[in-house]
C-alpha cells in the first residue's frame, strides 16, 4: 500500500453540555490492552520505517514526556513544580513501558492532570463570589509556555485569580453587568469542570500518542478510531449522516446548519436551532437520551449505514426546556461536503480604461476519495477533476486570467497535487521524491496538453502546506504564473497511512492507523520546499506568526537539503515582467486604503503578540479601547455593524446562535484584501503578456527557482 498525503491537520473538539454536576473527584482513567498494543506496534513501524528513524531510547522517551506534558498544559497554569518534579523522575521510562505494553504512566499523569483541572476550576468558580478592583495596576500573561511553573498553591492561586479577573474585565469593557458577568463566568467554567469528568481512556492514548508520534518528526501521527474516520471524511469530501451540522449551545446539542440537499433539510422537519435531546436506530430502536452526551459520541450516533433509519428526540428552537418534543425519522444519505469542495467566483478588476476579468478558483484541500478510484468508479471524486471542471467553465466565461487560491489549504493527496499541476503545465515531471533508501524518483503528469493556457497566479500563505507547495513550486519553476502572497508553510516530506489493524490481522479494528513519513520531496529544479517553503514573486503581508507556525517553528523539522534537478523544460517565463509587476504592485498598495489599513492591523497585531501580557487596570484597557475605536472609526461597517475589532467577551457558544451566525457571516463578507490585490497583478500579468511576443516569453534548460 502506498497511499500518499500532504499536511493534513485533524482536530477533535469535545464541547461541553449539560449534565448533573460530578461530585468529588473526576473518575480514575486506566488504559485498555489494545491501546498498549497498538503503541508497541506502533514503535516497531516508526523506529524501522520511518525516512528519519529515531530509536526509541531514554532520550526520546525524554522528549515524549516533555511533549505530553506541554499538551496538557501549555501554560503552565495546571500543574504546580512538584508535580513536573515527580513525572520527570518516570521520564526515561517511557522507551521501556512502551516496549512491555505498559503505559501506567502516561495515564497517571493525565489522572493528576484532571484533578488539577478540578482544583482549578472550582477555585475559579469561588472567586466569582468577591468583587475585583480594576484601579490597582497589574498584568495578565497572556503567554505562559516558557515561564516557571507555579511552585507553590499560592503561586497557583494568584494566577489564576488574575486569569478570572481578566475574564471578568474583558466582559466588564464590553458593556455587560456584574451579574450577568457572573453568570456567564460561572457557566464557562462549569462547562469547563463538566469536561473534566467526560474524558475517556481514548483521549488519554490518542494524547499519549501524539506526543510520541511528533516526536519523531512534526507530520508523523497517529489516528485512533474516530480520528481515522474523520480522515477519511476529509479525504473523501463526503459522509453518510443526516447532513447537519452540530454545536454545544446553552447545554444542548444544536442544528447549527443544514446541509444544502441532505436528508435533514430535504425533509422540513429540522431548522436551525432546534436541539438534539435523544437518538433511536432504526425504525423501533429504543431512544437514548443524549443531554450530557459528548458532541463526537451524539455524532458518531447520528451517522450510519446508507439509506438506514435515525430517529431524533427534538426539542424545537423556539421551544423551552420543559416545551413540547418532537420525534422526527430521517434516512441517512451520503452527504457531499460542497464547503471544502474547490468552487469558482470570477473578480472584476481595473485595467486602465478596461475592465478584466478575472477567475479565480479556491482550492482548500487536495481531496481525492481513493476508495472509490480503488473500486473502479469512474466518477471518483478529487481536488484535479473538480478543478478541470471548474477551468471549463471559465474558458466558456471568456475570463483574462485563473488564480488559485491555495491560502490556508494544508495539503493532502500528493497525486492530485501532481494532476492539478498538469492542468496547467501539460505532460512533465512535477515533484521528486527521495526515499528511505536514498533513491531519487521523478513524479511526471501525463495529461498531453494543459486544459488552461492562460495567465495563471496561485495565491499562497503560510498555511498552504505540502502538496499546495508541490503545485505551486512547479508552477514556479515551469514559470507558469506568477506566485502571489506569503512564503508558505515548509513542508517538504510525503506520508503514508498504514492500518495497524491490516497489519496484525486484526478482525475488528482494534489498533488504528499510523502514518508515518517515508520520503521527503523536491522540485524539478532539485531545491526543496523543506523548512524554507515557496518564496513568492510578489510578496504579500500576512496575519500569521512565523515563530510559532510554520516548519521552521518545530524544534525536530528535517533541514533544507536539494537534489539534481529533473529532466524539465520551462513553458514560460514571469522572471521578466517581474519587475513591472512589482513596480505596478507597489504603486497601486500605496494608494489602496484598504490595504493600508489592512498593513495598520497587521503591525498592531504583532505588537499586541510582542507585549505577551494584558493590563487589568480598567483605565488603561479603556484608554486603549478608544485608540483602537479612534482608528477604526472611518472604516465601513460591515452587515449587522459589527466592525473588525470590537469585542463582546463572549465565546462562541455563549451568544445566541442568531448573533453567533451573524458575526461568522460578517467576517466571510468582509473584503477580501489580498485576494483582490492578487487579482490585480493577475490581470497585470495578462496586460503585460499581451505585449511581449510569445517566443521571448519561452527560455530553455533549468531556472534555479525560488
Amino acid at each position: 500500500m502506498r497511499i500518499q498525503y500532504g499536511f493534513v491537520g485533524m482536530f477533535l473538539a469535545i464541547a461541553p453540555s449539560a449534565y448533573a454536576l460530578e461530585v468529588g473527584s473526576p473518575p480514575v482513567l486506566t488504559p485498555l490492552q489494545q491501546q498498549a498494543q497498538a503503541a508497541h506496534l506502533s514503535a516497531q513501524f516508526l523506529t524501522r520505517f520511518s525516512y528519519r528513524p529515531v530509536p526509541l531510547d531514554d532520550a526520546l522517551s525524554a522528549k515524549i514526556m516533555n511533549r505530553f506534558i506541554k499538551s496538557l498544559d501549555p501554560d503552565r497554569v495546571l500543574f504546580l513544580q512538584a508535580d513536573i518534579d515527580k513525572f520527570m523522575g518516570d521520564s526515561a521510562k517511557i522507551d521501556d513501558a512502551i516496549n512491555r505494553e505498559d503505559l501506567r504512566i502516561p495515564f497517571s499523569i493525565f489522572n493528576v492532570y484532571e484533578q488539577r483541572v478540578v482544583d482549578r476550576i472550582n477555585y475559579a468558580r469561588n472567586l466569582l463570589k468577591q468583587n475585583f478592583d480594576f484601579s490597582v495596576q497589574e498584568d495578565y500573561p497572556l503567554l505562559r509556555d516558557k515561564d516557571p511553573w507555579p511552585q507553590s498553591e499560592g503561586d497557583s492561586s494568584e494566577l489564576w485569580r488574575k486569569r478570572v479577573k481578566s475574564d471578568w474585565l474583558r466582559l466588564k469593557l464590553a458593556g455587560k453587568t456584574d451579574s450577568v458577568i457572573r453568570d456567564t463566568l460561572d457557566k464557562r467554567y462549569e462547562n469547563s469542570l463538566e469536561r473534566a469528568y467526560k474524558y475517556k481512556s481514548d483521549d488519554v492514548f490518542q494524547s499519549f500518542m501524539d506526543a510520541y508520534t511528533t516526536s519523531i518528526d512534526p507530520h508523523t501521527d497517529y489516528f485512533g478510531a474516530t480520528a481515522s474516520a474523520e480522515f477519511d471524511i476529509s479525504m473523501k469530501l463526503s459522509l453518510v449522516g443526516i447532513g447537519a451540522v452540530l454545536q454545544e449551545r446553552d447545554d444542548y446539542t444544536t442544528i447549527r446548519e443544514l446541509v444544502p440537499g441532505g436528508p435533514a433539510q430535504l425533509s422540513g422537519k429540522l431548522a436551525v436551532g432546534d436541539r438534539i435531546i435523544g437518538v433511536g436506530q432504526g425504525e423501533d430502536g429504543a431512544v437514548k437520551e443524549v443531554v450530557g452526551t459528548r458532541l463526537d459520541e451524539i455524532v458518531q450516533m447520528i451517522r450510519g449505514a446508507k439509506d438506514s433509519v435515525v430517529r431524533l428526540d427534538i426539542l424545537p428552537a423556539d421551544a423551552g426546556a420543559d416545551g413540547n418534543h418532537r420525534l422526527i425519522s430521517l434516512m441517512r444519505d451520503k452527504i457531499s461536503l460542497e464547503k471544502q469542495a474547490a468552487n469558482k467566483a470570477i473578480l472584476s478588476v481595473k485595467d486602465g480604461e478596461a475592465t478584466r476579468k478575472i477567475g479565480v478558483i479556491t482550492l482548500p484541500a487536495f481531496y481525492e476519495d481513493f476508495e472509490a478510484r480503488q473500486k473502479g468508479d469512474k466518477d471518483y471524486r478529487s481536488a484535479s477533476r473538480d478543478v478541470a471542471k471548474l477551468l471549463g467553465e471559465l474558458t466558456k466565461d471568456n475570463v483574462d486570467g485563473v488564480l488559485i487560491d491555495l491560502r490556508d489549504n494544508g495539503g493532502g493527496s500528493l497525486a492530485e497535487a501532481i494532476d492539478l499541476t498538469g492542468l496547467f503545465v501539460g505532460k512533465g515531471p512535477v515533484v521528486q521524491q527521495r526515499g528511505v533508501d536514498g533513491k531519487v524518483e521523478v513524479e511526471s503528469d501525463d495529461l498531453p496538453a494543459p486544459a488552461w493556457t492562460g495567465p495563471v497566479g496561485v495565491l499562497i500563505n503560510r498555511g498552504s502546506a505540502s502538496a499546495s507547495e508541490i503545485f505551486a513550486a512547479a508552477m514556479q519553476d515551469y514559470g507558469r504564473g506568477v506566485i502571489v502572497g506569503e512564503p508558505s508553510f515548509g513542508k517538504g516530506t510525503v506520508q503514508t497511512v498504514v492500518n495497524l489493524d491490516q497489519v496484525a490481522h486484526n478482525s475488528k479494528p482494534k489498533f488504528g492507523e499510523l502514518k508515518l513519513t517515508v520520503a521527503q520531496f523536491f522540485r524539478v529544479n532539485g531545491g526543496t520546499t523543506q523548512l524554507r517553503g515557496v518564496t513568492p514573486d510578489i510578496s504579500l503581508p500576512g496575519l500569521s506568526d512565523p515563530k510559532s507556525f510554520g516548519e521552521a517553528s518545530y524544534d525536530n523539522a528535517l533541514p533544507w537539503t536539494q537534489v539534481k534537478p529533473a529532466n524539465y523544460a520551462p513553458t514560460g517565463s514571469i522572471v521578466a515582467l517581474l519587475p513591472q509587476l512589482q513596480s505596478r504592485h507597489d504603486a497601486r498598495v500605496q494608494n489602496d486604503r484598504d490595504f493600508q489599513r489592512f498593513m495598520q492591523d497587521i503591525a498592531e497585531l504583532k505588537a499586541q503578540r510582542e507585549k505577551r501580557i494584558v493590563s487589568l487596570n480598567e483605565t488603561e484597557r479603556r484608554n486603549e479601547l478608544t485608540a483602537q475605536a479612534s482608528r477604526l472609526k472611518s472604516r465601513e461597517q460591515i452587515n449587522d455593524g459589527v466592525v473588525p475589532g470590537d469585542d463582546d467577551g463572549l465565546q462562541s457558544n455563549e451568544r445566541s446562535l442568531s448573533a453567533d451566525i451573524a458575526i461568522e457571516n460578517a467576517r466571510k463578507n468582509a473584503k477580501d484584501v489580498l485576494l483582490n490585490e492578487a487579482a490585480s497583478v493577475l490581470a497585470d500579468e495578462a496586460d503585460l503578456q499581451e505585449d511581449v511576443p510569445k517566443a521571448a516569453t519561452h527560455q530553455s534548460g533549468n531556472t534555479n527557482g525560488k
